[in-house]
């Protein structure tokens, strides 16, 4: 006799049984388990983390209404049209679950306050540019050290003073004139190609020095290329994934360091050869010492060199290129900018230029690039990793972040409020002039180069960097739009840029 509920031998079903309903019933109880573990992991625990106080946590997505689903499948498309549709519907503090994570975002001035102003201890870079270390090599920036980081930011913002900025403005003028004689008396190319090509010989003669710049600029500029193809979505979640572009940008960054050990041994073996005037920022980084007695390796330096060449390399090209545009695109500006540039250079409009000049007599340029980043901005999200709960006030709320969460600001969003910016999508240099000054309107409105503790250093080179290069090519230039309309941007970048025809047709000034 058998007991009812169990098998001839006496076993449950599905303990032992070899029949076929209690295959199958084992099989669905674990496929139930594991439905419940990801539904408990992915779905319920990233919405009701954080208890009465935490964000609003978004729930639902136009794109699926599926949970997880949506979101992920929505951001993926567009995540700077995802966040303004949260900020609309969510106010300006919303959570946003994406699989076990839950990205925590900050939209406006008020709430993006502790975001620029909490130490490292609560909103760390480290956990969440871990991705760059296949990149710039180990113990650099986010890898390093808190004091060896230190060491190494305070080095690179000593070779990014203004008394060095003053002798960069002639070697990029240099490097401009040479570069654009090979355009001709006129004819017509691809703005965001040239400009990109130009700013990487400007950068290198400033931050690599004569002898680099002279004699292994080629090498150098392909060896970044394969650095910078290296660098893709999926390198965030999996940034030793066995790529194709992976296994490149590894072995771009051994022959750099090969590279560059080499350049370095032959400036400490031959000190009375002038390898270089001095002033560039290899030369800086070479002399650096930690803290604890110890020299820098040459590893080290060409990782820092790596680091200002990626941090400066996007930025000024696709600022140069946003800002030329967009002044193209508007005559009246553009008149007004060659007025400028005439009244600042008078009767010799092929003068030299001075810092002096790019630093003060060029407001109207200099307002056209902080407007070009105002709409246009590299990075289009920024992050940090909440090492402690973090408050937040915003909108008459008070939230309290969870620790462990994503926090993001977008620069995108932030700087396209009409309440902080009128007619915000408009081409508007006048906003920031004096008697308007809206990126005064609050210490967080503006985050061209981000903003607080943490904003760039590098903003200052690049303003130089930027304007002298433009000032030099609407003078020498007489240029117009092959397009009728601006480019879109290309979302789908990691680091955006323009994304269309940025041709132009140029004839040299008589």
């Amino acid at each position: 006799m058998t007991i009812p509920g169990t098998t001839t031998s006496g076993m449950p079903f599905g303990f032992g049984s070899s029949t076929g309903p209690s295959d199958n019933l084992l099989i669905g109880l674990t496929c139930l388990a594991i439905f419940s573990l990801f539904y408990a992991f992915f779905v319920v625990r990233p919405r009701t983390k954080g208890g009465p106080h935490a964000p609003p946590v978004v729930t639902s997505s136009p794109v699926s209404s599926l949970p997880v689903v949506g979101t992920i499948v929505e951001f993926g498309k567009s995540p700077v049209k995802m966040v303004q549709r949260c900020y609309e519907d969510y106010g300006p503090v919303f959570t946003v679950p994406f699989f076990h994570k839950r990205l925590t975002f900050l939209i406006g001035p008020e709430a993006q306050e502790p975001f620029f102003k909490a130490p490292d201890e609560v909103l760390s870079q480290n956990e969440v540019y871990g991705f760059m270390k296949p990149v710039f090599g180990p113990g650099i920036v986010y890898d390093a050290s808190k004091k060896n980081r230190q060491v190494q930011f305070q080095s690179m913002a000593n070779g990014l003073r203004t008394a060095r900025l003053k002798g960069y403005t002639a070697k990029i003028e240099r490097e401009t004139r040479q570069y654009l004689e090979s355009w001709g008396e006129s004819g017509e190319l691809d703005l965001f190609h040239a400009l990109s090509e130009l700013t990487i010989l400007t950068a290198s003669r400033c931050l690599h020095g004569d002898d680099v710049r002279e004699n292994l600029f080629k090498e150098v500029s392909e060896l970044y290329h394969d650095l910078d193809q290296g660098l893709t979505p999926l390198t965030v979640f999996f940034p030793n994934a066995p790529t194709k572009s992976h296994m490149k940008r590894n072995a771009a960054r051994a022959k750099m360091v090969e590279l560059f050990s080499k350049v370095i041994k032959n400036r400490r073996d031959n000190p009375d050869v002038q390898h270089s005037d001095g002033t560039d920022i290899l030369s800086i980084f070479m002399d650096v010492k930690y803290k604890d007695g110890s020299n820098i390796t040459d590893e080290q330096v060409t990782g820092l060199l790596i680091a200002l060449l990626f941090a400066g390399q996007h930025t000024s090209c696709i600022t140069s290129t946003w800002t030329s545009l967009f002044i193209l695109n508007n005559p009246a500006i553009l008149k007004r900018i060659i007025a400028e540039q005439n009244d600042v250079f008078g009767s010799q409009p092929d003068a030299d230029v001075d810092y002096k000049m790019v630093n003060e007599d060029m407001p109207l340029l200099h307002n056209s690039m902080k407007e070009a980043l105002r709409l246009c901005p590299p990075l289009i999200l920024l992050i940090r990793y909440a090492l402690k709960d973090v408050k937040v006030k915003a909108a008459g709320k008070d939230y309290t972040i969870p620790k462990g969460d994503m926090v993001l600001i977008s620069p995108s969003v932030g700087m396209r409020i009409p309440e902080v910016f009128k007619e915000p999508n408009t081409f508007d240099p006048d906003r920031f002039g004096p008697d308007r000054e809206e990126d005064k309107s609050s210490p967080f409105a503006y985050m061209g180069f981000g903003g607080g503790m943490h904003s760039c250093m590098g903003q200052n080179f690049a303003f130089v960097q930027v304007k002298t290069i433009l000032s030099v090519l609407f003078r020498e230039f007489e240029l117009e739009m092959v397009s009728e309309t601006m480019p879109d941007i290309d979302y789908e970048a990691m680091v955006v840029g323009p994304k269309g025809d940025c041709r132009v047709r140029y004839k040299r000034r008589q």
